[in-house]
């Protein structure tokens, strides 16, 4: 029985590389705005893994995207003011994740579980219409996905058994991780996340407990 579903956010929910290009347009005349977002959220990973391995405390995803914006800004040879690093809480969602998330809240908590802060994640919330139950993830563990701890302090936060939880994801990798650490699993595959080119997480890799179309999908699936 699953009573709660736990959802990564960027990719999964929102369109993160349309809405930051969007973004950067505004602010940024004449410098290649998707290309930009691209290369911002390249410097995603690298700056957490130095935390995951320890080489440094925990710091709040806002923090690291402001630090990644000015780097990225450096490469690309323009100044890019602080305030260019609210583009993360402006991100659209996917045509199906609001009335998805609203037929899934009827008969189970839903909660985002990701590397997000919770003030990025309430304000993206807002901006998009989210109808979460709560805010969970990376700043309830104080670490980032895929340790296990992160799925682990969701789940505990719920008071419900990791068995009794599904992580949705349209990521295989994550969805790996959270199998690790005894979740469910739901696949959702976003081909166009990282644009018309992109050749990664385009169909499950793995036997996930769902794999869905969308949202909507999924909670049919898991209704049946």
């Amino acid at each position: 029985m699953i009573r709660a579903l736990i959802f990564d956010v960027f990719g999964t929910c929102v369109d993160w590389r349309t809405s930051v290009a969007r973004e950067v347009e505004k602010v940024l005349p004449g410098v290649d705005a998707r290309a930009f977002a691209t290369a911002w959220r390249a410097e995603y990973d690298p700056a957490m893994a130095r935390i995951r391995d320890g080489g440094r405390g925990y710091v709040p995803l806002d923090e690291l995207h402001l630090e990644n914006l000015h780097r990225v800004a450096d490469a690309f040879g323009v100044t890019a003011p602080d305030s260019l690093n609210t583009a993360w809480e402006k991100l659209d969602p996917w045509a199906d994740v609001v009335p998805g998330l609203t037929a899934l809240k009827a008969h189970r908590i839903i909660a985002p579980c990701s590397n997000g802060s919770i003030a990025l994640m309430a304000r993206l919330a807002r901006w998009g219409g989210l109808p979460w139950d709560c805010i969970l993830g990376a700043e309830i563990a104080r670490d980032y996905k895929p340790k296990p701890a992160v799925y682990l302090a969701s789940c505990a936060a719920l008071r419900l058994a990791p068995a009794e939880v599904m992580m949705v994801a349209a990521h295989n990798d994550d969805l790996a991780a959270a199998r690790d650490a005894g979740l469910a699993t739901g696949f959702v595959p976003r081909p166009t996340e990282h644009g018309p080119g992109q050749t990664t997480d385009l169909a499950p890799t793995a036997d996930w407990d769902v794999v869905a179309d969308d949202f909507r999908d999924l909670a049919q699936r898991l209704d049946r």
